[in-house]
């Protein structure tokens, strides 16, 4: 099939955009059709936040992230050491 011109592919899109009837999208069929049997609870336009959960120190992340390499290049090393050559 030939492709479109320029010219043509935006008259194909203003015929689009111009039609009288623009059918919805699945999403919002889906939700008419959710909400016309159980409509949704109205919702405060911010919600309260949940409680906070406690953070830990970064320093204490910090310190589980090296420790985990540490031990990482000790193993490789250990293997290292025992393998035979």
């Amino acid at each position: 099939m030939p492709e479109q011109d320029d010219g043509q592919r935006e008259f194909d899109l203003r015929w689009a955009d111009d039609a009288e009837h623009k059918e919805p999208s699945a999403r919002a069929r889906m939700l008419a059709a959710r909400w016309k049997e159980n409509p949704p609870q109205p919702q405060p336009f911010r919600a309260a936040p949940g409680p906070a959960a406690p953070r830990r120190s970064s320093w204490v992340s910090t310190a589980i992230v090296l420790g985990c390499v540490a031990a990482v290049i000790l193993l490789l090393g250990y293997t290292q050491f025992r393998a035979p050559y």
